[in-house]
C-alpha cells in the first residue's frame, strides 16, 4: 500500500501550526487531522472533546472534566460541558509553559501540563481520569457546583464527594493523600503518585464496589489493530496490578468477539449520547463483524429482458459525456462526475453492451489524468509538509475552498470518488492503471495508511476512528461539538472504492483494509445515523421526529444538514445514499427501516420542482421493497443528482 510518490509540496497559508501544542518530537512525523482529540490542538483552541464517559476540556495549567447530561429535543439530541471537576495544581510552577501532547495512540492520548506537574493519560472509554503527578504538588480540585460531603476510606487512599448536583465522584491514589475541602474546592497536602476520578454511574451505591475493585490498574495508551479481515484487536498498555475496566459503546458491545478473553459487566454502564456504555473486563478486545463482498456489480445480476431500457439509456447518458464542457474546478463536484461516468462503465459491463465503454474510457482519461499528472487548469491535489497530507491549490490558501479540503475537511469523500474512477479504469485499461499507480496509491494512502511502517509520508487512518468504528469528515477546525460527519454513504464510497483499487491492482492488503473500514463504517451508520422506529438508541422524542440523522458530532446528533434545514427529508435521505453503488443494497439491507425512511420523506417532495435529483434517490430506496412503483416514478423524473444517471437508476432497480 505505499508509494513514494508525492504530488507537488506547497506551504499552505490557511492550516493552522500544529507545533504550538505538540511536543517537538511528534512534529517530524505526520499527524492527525481528523482524530478524537483536535480540539485540543488547534492554535487558542479552548473547547472539549468527548473521551467516553467524559467530556474533557484543557488548559495550560488544568483540566476540566464533566460527566454530561443529555439534552434533547426533537430537532437535536446532544451533551452539554459543564466543568464538574477542574484539576490542577494550588499554584503554578513554571509560568509561560503550553500544555503539550506527548504521545498519542488509536485510543488515547498523553496530555502534558507542566506549570501543574501533571500528566493525564486520556484513554477512550475509561470510567477513571487518570493522571500522573511527576512531582510533590499541592493540588487543587475546584466544582462550578457546591461540595456536600468529602469523605475518606482505606488510609486516606479512596475519597468519595458528593456534589449538590446529585453526582458522586470517587477519588483514588497510588499512596495516601491528605485533602481538605472548602465550599466548592478540595485541596491537598504535597502529594506525588497516581490519582484516578470516576463519576459513579447514577450515583448507585452499588457501582462503588466495581469501582474500587478495578481502581488500581490503568491503561497509559491502546492500540487497534487490522490483522485479519473484518476484525480489530484492541490492546491497551496497562499499568499497575489488578484487572483493566473499560466502556464499550452499543456497537462494542455488539460485536465482542466470544473468543476474547473479556468480561462484560451488564450492569454497570454510564450513560452517552451514543447509548449506554458498559463495562468490559480485559486489557485486550476483539471485535468481529459480518464480511461484506466487494464486488464490481450488483449481486443478484438483472435479468436479460430488462437490458434493452438499460441501453437504450447509456446509449443517451454516454453520448453526452464530454470532458470539455466541464465546468467545475471544485475536487468534490469534479470527483462527483468520475464516479457518475465510472458508473457507466460497469453498468455497460453488466448488461453486455461493450460498445459504449471506449468513448467512456476516453472520458475518464481526460478527466482524471489532469489531476493525477498537475495539469488541470484551475486547481490541482499539492502535498503540504507541517501536517504531511493532500491539500488542493485552491484549498491551500482559502480555508473554505473545496469544501475546507486545504484543511482536511471530507478527503475521504473527495478522494474517494477519483478513487472509484480510477479502480475502474485500470480494472479496463490495465496498462494505464500501471502507468498512474504511483499516484493512484498517494491518493488512497492519504486517508487509509496503515502507519508509519507503511508509508511515513501521510498518518494513520485520516478519517477513520477505531473506537467509534466509523469515520469523521471535519478536519483542523475547532468545534463545540467536537468532529463531526454527514454524508456516510460518501464515506462508505471511499472505502469500497479503495478495495476496488486493491481487485483491480490485486493488492490483497488493500482489498483487506478498504473491505473492513468498508463493513465497520456500514455498521456505524446503521447504529447510528439510521433511526429506526423501533430498536434505536435514541430518545423517544428525537426518535419520533427523525428516521434519520443530519451530522452526527461526537457531542450531539443534529437534524439539519450543513447545506440544508431539518425540514428538507428529501436533502436528509439523498445525502446518506449517494452515491448509489452496489454496496449500497448492503448498507440498506433493512428493507423494514427503508420503507420507514423513504414513507418519512414522500410528503416532503410533495409540490416540489427542482427536487429531481433527491427525488431519484428517495425512489431508489423504495425500490428495495416496491420495485413496480419506484420504477414508474424514476421513469418520469427529467433530472438527477450530478453525481447520478437514469442508467444508474435503471440499473438499481432492475437488479433489485
Amino acid at each position: 500500500m505505499s508509494s513514494s510518490f508525492l504530488f507537488p509540496q506547497t506551504q499552505s497559508t490557511v492550516i493552522p501550526d500544529p507545533s504550538t501544542y505538540f511536543s517537538p518530537n511528534l512534529l517530524s512525523s505526520p499527524l492527525p487531522t481528523n482524530s478524537f482529540f483536535q480540539n485540543f490542538v488547534i492554535p487558542n483552541g479552548t473547547l472539549p472533546e468527548y473521551f467516553h464517559p467524559y467530556h474533557i476540556q484543557s488548559s495550560n495549567s488544568s483540566l476540566s472534566a464533566s460527566y454530561p447530561f443529555l439534552f434533547f429535543t426533537a430537532a437535536v439530541l446532544y451533551q452539554v460541558f459543564v466543568p464538574d471537576l477542574t484539576i490542577s495544581a494550588s499554584q503554578t510552577y513554571s509560568h509561560g509553559q503550553n500544555r503539550v501532547i506527548s504521545s498519542y495512540s488509536d485510543l488515547g492520548v498523553t496530555l502534558d501540563i507542566p506549570t501543574s506537574n501533571l500528566r493525564f493519560f486520556l484513554v477512550r472509554g475509561s470510567p477513571f481520569i487518570t493522571a500522573s503527578v511527576t512531582k510533590p504538588t499541592s493540588l487543587s480540585i475546584t466544582t462550578v457546583h457546591t461540595i456536600l460531603s468529602l469523605s475518606s476510606y482505606d488510609d486516606n487512599t479512596k475519597f468519595i464527594l458528593q456534589l449538590n448536583n446529585t453526582q458522586t465522584w470517587l477519588i483514588y491514589t497510588s499512596s495516601p493523600i491528605y485533602l481538605n475541602h472548602a465550599a466548592s474546592e478540595v485541596t491537598s497536602k504535597p502529594f506525588s503518585g497516581i490519582i484516578r476520578i470516576a463519576a459513579l454511574p447514577d450515583s448507585d451505591p452499588n457501582n462503588v464496589a466495581t469501582l474500587d475493585k478495578f481502581s488500581s490498574c490503568y491503561p497509559v495508551s491502546g492500540d487497534a489493530a487490522l490483522k485479519k479481515p473484518f476484525r480489530v484487536e484492541y490492546k491497551w498498555q496497562r499499568k499497575r496490578s489488578g484487572d483493566l475496566l473499560m466502556l464499550a459503546h452499543p456497537l462494542h458491545a455488539k460485536l465482542l468477539s466470544h473468543d476474547c478473553n473479556v468480561t462484560v459487566l451488564h450492569d454497570f454502564k454510564y450513560r452517552s449520547v451514543d447509548g449506554d456504555l458498559v463495562g468490559v473486563v480485559g486489557d485486550s478486545w476483539v471485535l468481529e463483524t459480518d464480511p461484506i463482498p466487494v464486488t464490481w456489480h450488483s449481486k443478484k445480476g438483472i435479468n436479460k429482458e430488462s437490458f434493452g431500457e438499460i441501453v437504450s439509456a447509456l446509449n443517451k447518458d454516454v453520448k453526452e459525456l464530454n470532458s470539455s464542457a466541464i465546468t467545475t474546478q471544485s475536487s468534490y463536484f469534479y470527483g462527483k462526475l468520475v464516479g457518475r461516468a465510472a458508473r457507466l462503465a460497469l453498468i455497460a459491463e453488466e448488461v453486455s453492451y461493450p460498445k459504449v465503454i471506449p468513448k467512456i474510457i476516453k472520458f475518464l482519461k481526460e478527466t482524471i489524468e489532469p489531476w493525477l499528472d498537475g495539469t488541470f487548469k484551475g486547481n490541482a491535489f499539492l502535498y503540504e509538509r507541517k501536517w504531511r497530507g493532500l491539500v488542493t491549490k485552491q484549498g491551500s490558501t482559502d480555508s473554505t475552498a473545496d469544501f475546507g479540503f486545504g484543511v482536511y475537511n471530507d478527503h475521504h469523500f473527495h478522494l474517494g470518488y477519483f478513487v472509484y474512477g480510477i479502480a475502474v479504469l485500470a480494472k479496463i485499461d490495465p496498462a494505464w492503471g500501471q502507468k498512474y499507480k504511483p499516484q493512484a496509491y498517494s491518493l488512497v494512502t492519504d486517508f487509509m495508511n496503515l502507519g508509519q511502517r507503511y508509508n511515513s509520508d501521510y498518518p494513520r487512518l485520516r478519517c477513520f476512528d477505531l473506537y467509534k468504528l466509523h469515520s469523521w469528515a471535519s478536519g483542523l477546525t475547532e468545534f463545540e461539538d467536537g468532529r463531526n460527519q454527514e454524508s456516510t454513504s460518501e464515506a462508505v464510497n471511499a472505502y469500497y472504492a479503495a478495495a476496488l483499487m486493491g481487485l483491480a491492482y490485486g493488492d490483497s492488503r488493500l482489498i483487506d483494509t478498504g473491505s473492513t473500514l468498508l463493513a465497520l463504517e456500514i455498521r456505524a451508520t446503521q447504529t447510528w445515523w439510521h433511526v429506526k422506529a423501533e430498536d434505536n438508541l435514541y430518545e423517544e422524542e428525537f426518535a419520533k421526529d427523525n428516521r434519520i440523522v443530519g451530522i452526527l458530532w461526537a457531542n450531539k446528533r443534529d437534524s439539519k444538514l450543513w447545506w440544508a434545514p431539518a425540514e428538507c427529508r428529501e436533502c436528509r435521505l439523498s445525502i446518506q445514499v449517494l452515491p448509489l453503488l452496489p454496496v449500497t443494497e448492503t448498507l440498506f439491507f433493512d428493507t423494514v427501516y427503508a420503507k420507514e425512511l423513504v414513507e418519512w420523506t414522500l410528503p416532503s417532495l410533495k409540490n416540489k420542482t427542482n427536487v429531481e435529483g433527491w427525488k431519484g434517490f428517495t425512489y431508489a430506496l423504495q425500490g428495495i421493497y416496491d420495485k413496480t412503483t419506484a420504477l414508474k416514478k424514476i421513469r418520469m423524473l427529467t433530472g438527477f443528482d450530478d453525481g447520478n444517471s437514469f442508467s444508474n437508476l435503471l440499473w438499481w432497480i432492475h437488479s433489485r
